[in-house]
């Protein structure tokens, strides 16, 4: 997870989306592609991603077919919000700040990547 911004709930994805790509652009200036979902297509989302930096948007739609198919980029959105949810402390919204929640989150990420960094591997 490279950036993330919480936002009240009247406030839709697309909208604040600026925040968050201001900030990733800051800290991961490399980065080319952006993944999303069908929430933050649109012309008011193409112009906020062209305004804060030279990267591509690309919009991952769900399946129409009634039956569960693994979609490879929605994939990793999906099992990384997963993950998290495993973490007691960000099962439920419970914390008062802000702040708090994007450092428990920026935490259960780190721990996940070192958990699989320090893995043993059999070979």
């Amino acid at each position: 997870m490279l950036g993330i911004v919480v936002h009240p709930a009247n406030v839709q994805d697309r909208d604040g989306a600026e925040a968050l790509l201001r900030q990733t652009r800051r800290s991961f200036p490399f980065v080319e592609v952006i993944f999303a979902d069908g929430g933050y297509q649109g012309p008011i989302m193409a112009a906020v991603a062209a305004k804060t930096g030279k990267w591509r948007l690309e919009i991952v739609k769900r399946n129409d077919v009634p039956r569960f198919e693994v979609l490879p980029k929605r994939w990793i959105v999906e099992r990384t919000l997963a993950w998290i949810s495993h973490y007691r402390r960000l099962a439920r919204d419970f914390e008062r700040h802000v702040r708090t929640v994007v450092a428990f989150i920026y935490l259960a990420m780190i721990r996940l990547m070192l958990r699989r960094l320090t893995a043993t591997r059999s070979v």
